[in-house]
C-alpha cells in the first residue's frame, strides 16, 4: 500500500508538491477574501445582479461569470467574499493545468517552473481576488490546451475522446469570454505550422471537436440571436475604432509597458526575447511552436488594437497560460536558474504587498497604491445615504430612485438589495442621458415618465447634475454626500428630490441633452 494516498491515483512527488503549493496559495487567497474590508467593484456588483436571474447570456458578457456567482452565493450567501469565491478556485484549476501541459511538453522541472510563474504572476494575484471573466476563461482555455497536447501525443483510438474534450472546453471558454476565439486561432495556426498537428486531426476527430464545441455554445448563440446579438455588439464596441483618434503611440507604449507589470517583468522579457532569438536562430522546438501559436496571437493582436485605438492590460490574458509555460521551459532549458529564482522572488514580493493592501487597505495608502483600490471603496456608505432618504419618508412617497452613473446603479443594486429588491419600496432606475441607451442599466431599467412622479435622484457625475435636474419640472431638498476613499480622494454624490420627470429634447446629431438656452 503506498505511503501517500495521492500515489494511488498516479500523483508522484512533483505532482504532490504542485498540489500542496496550489492548495496553500488558494487557502491564502480565500482567507484574504474573507478578511478584506474592500467592497465590490461596480462591475462585480453588476455580475452579482446578473446572477439573480440565470440565463444563457447577458448584455455585455457570456453567462459563465453569473453562473459561478450564483453557485457560490447559493452556498454561502451574498456577502462580498462569497460573490468572489469562484475566482481563486478557477485559478487553482488553471495552475494545475499549467503544470500538466508543461510536464507533458518539457518534463516535470519545466512544468514546475511554469506553474510557479503562473501562480505568482502579478495579473493572477488581482484576478484571483476579484470576480471577473478572465478567471474562468483561463481555466477552460488551459483545459483545452491540455486536451490538445494530449490529442497530438495520443494513439489514434484515444483521439476521438480527446477531440470531444477539447471542443467542450473551448465551448466553455466561449461561455466565459469571447476572447476564447484566440484558442481557435491558436489551433488554426498550429495546424498550418505542424505536420504532426495536421495528422492528428482525422475527419472523425474534427467532427467530435466541432460537435462538442457547438453543443456547448449553441444555447448562447441562440440567446444572442434572440437579443439582437447584444453581447457580441458590446464586445465589438469595446474595440472603440470609431470616435477616437487612430494610431496612438502613447496608448501603444502604455499597453506594452503594462504587460511587463501584468505578466511579470522577467517572464515577459523572456517570452518576447526568447521567441525572437530562437526564431531567428531557428532553434524553436516543436513544443515551442505549439505554445507560441497560442501565446503570441493575443499579444500581437491586442498590441495592434492599442495602437489603432486603445486596449486594457488584461485583453491579452488569453495568452498567459501558454506564455507562462514557455517562459518557465526556456529558463530551465537555458539553465538560467538565477533568473528564474529572481523572477519568482520579485513576483512573490509583489503578491505579498498586494495581499497586504487587500487585507489592510490603509497599507496601500502608505505605499502609494491607494488609487488602485478606490473603486472598491465608498459604495456602501453612499448607498446607505440613499436608503436613509427613502426610509425617512412614508411608504409610497417616492415613485422611483434614479441615478446617473452605471457604477452607482450597480453598487446601489448590490448594497441596497434589501430595500431596492423589496416590491413595496421604490424601484432603482437609471437616468438615460442620451437618445439611445449606452449600457445595460439604461437598457433594462430606464427612468420613464410613468415612474417619474416624485423621484429620489442621485448624481455621481458633476458634469451631468444640471442636465439631470433639467429633466424634472421641480427639484428640491438637495444635499451632497461625501465619502473619503483615502488620504487624497473623496467621492461625492448629489442627492435631491425631482418631481414631474419630463426629459428635455436631445440633440439629434450627438444624442446628448441640448445646452440651456440663454
Amino acid at each position: 500500500m503506498p505511503r501517500n494516498p495521492l500515489s494511488a491515483y498516479g500523483f508522484d512527488s512533483p505532482w504532490r508538491a504542485v498540489l500542496l503549493l496550489t492548495a496553500a496559495m488558494t487557502a491564502v487567497r480565500l482567507a484574504a477574501l474573507f478578511l478584506t474590508p474592500l467592497e465590490l467593484y461596480p462591475d462585480e456588483a453588476q455580475y452579482w445582479l446578473w446572477s439573480r436571474t440565470l440565463d444563457w447570456g447577458y448584455y455585455s458578457k457570456p453567462p459563465m461569470i453569473a453562473w459561478a456567482i450564483w453557485a457560490t452565493t447559493a452556498v454561502g450567501g451574498d456577502s462580498e467574499a462569497w460573490v468572489r469565491l469562484a475566482a481563486p478556485l478557477f485559478h487553482a484549476g488553471t495552475t494545475l493545468c499549467v503544470y500538466a501541459v508543461g510536464r507533458r511538453l518539457y518534463g516535470a522541472e519545466a512544468g514546475f517552473a511554469a506553474m510557479a510563474l503562473y501562480l505568482l504572476m502579478p495579473g493572477v494575484q488581482l484576478s484571483a481576488l476579484a470576480i471577473a471573466t478572465d478567471a474562468p476563461l483561463l481555466l477552460f482555455l488551459s483545459l483545452a490546451l491540455l486536451a490538445y497536447v494530449a490529442l497530438i501525443q495520443a494513439e489514434p483510438r484515444r483521439r476521438l475522446w480527446l477531440a470531444a474534450g477539447l471542443g467542450g472546453a473551448l465551448g466553455l471558454a466561449f461561455l466565459a469570454k469571447y476572447a476564447a476565439v484566440y484558442g481557435l486561432i491558436g489551433l488554426g495556426l498550429h495546424a498550418l505550422a505542424s505536420k504532426d498537428a495536421r495528422r492528428a486531426w482525422s475527419p472523425a476527430a474534427i467532427g467530435a471537436a466541432a460537435g462538442a464545441f457547438l453543443a456547448v455554445l449553441a444555447p448562447n448563440l441562440i440567446w444572442n440571436a434572440g437579443h439582437g446579438f447584444a453581447t457580441v455588439q458590446h464586445t465589438a464596441a469595446n474595440a472603440a475604432w470609431g470616435g477616437r483618434r487612430l494610431f496612438n503611440f502613447e496608448e501603444l507604449a502604455d499597453f506594452v509597458a503594462s504587460q511587463f507589470g501584468v505578466f511579470g517583468p522577467i517572464p515577459f522579457a523572456v517570452l518576447i526575447g526568447g521567441a525572437a532569438w530562437l526564431a531567428l536562430r531557428r532553434r524553436l522546438q516543436p513544443a515551442d511552436i505549439l505554445l507560441l501559436c497560442f501565446a503570441l496571437p493575443p499579444l500581437l493582436i491586442v498590441t495592434g488594437q492599442s495602437f489603432i485605438s486603445r486596449a486594457n492590460a488584461n485583453w491579452s490574458g488569453a495568452g498567459y497560460v501558454a506564455g507562462a509555460i514557455l517562459a518557465g521551459a526556456w529558463l530551465m532549458r537555458w539553465r538560467a536558474r538565477g533568473w528564474l529564482t529572481g523572477a519568482l522572488a520579485l513576483q512573490a514580493l509583489v503578491a505579498a504587498v498586494f495581499l497586504a493592501c487587500v487585507i489592510v487597505p490603509p497599507f496601500a495608502d502608505r505605499v502609494g497604491l491607494a488609487n488602485s483600490f478606490k473603486r472598491a471603496k465608498g459604495w456602501a456608505q453612499i448607498t446607505d445615504a440613499m436608503v436613509e432618504r427613502v426610509l425617512a419618508e412614508p411608504p409610497g412617497a417616492f415613485s422611483a430612485v434614479a441615478v446617473d452613473d452605471r457604477f452607482l446603479f450597480n453598487a446601489a443594486a448590490y448594497y441596497g438589495r434589501d430595500v431596492f429588491g423589496d416590491p413595496s419600496q421604490p424601484p432603482l432606475r437609471m437616468w438615460v442621458r442620451e437618445i439611445t441607451p449606452q449600457n445595460q442599466a439604461e437598457t433594462t431599467a430606464p427612468l420613464t415618465p410613468e415612474l417619474g412622479g416624485r423621484v429620489l435622484a442621485a448624481s455621481l457625475e458633476p458634469a451631468f447634475r444640471e442636465e439631470m435636474a433639467r429633466d424634472f419640472r421641480r427639484v428640491s431638498a438637495q444635499e451632497i454626500v461625501g465619502v473619503r476613499l483615502d488620504r487624497k480622494r473623496r467621492r461625492s454624490v448629489a442627492i435631491f428630490v425631482g418631481e414631474g420627470f419630463a426629459p428635455q429634447p436631445r440633440d439629434p446629431r450627438t444624442g446628448k441633452p441640448l445646452p440651456t438656452q440663454p
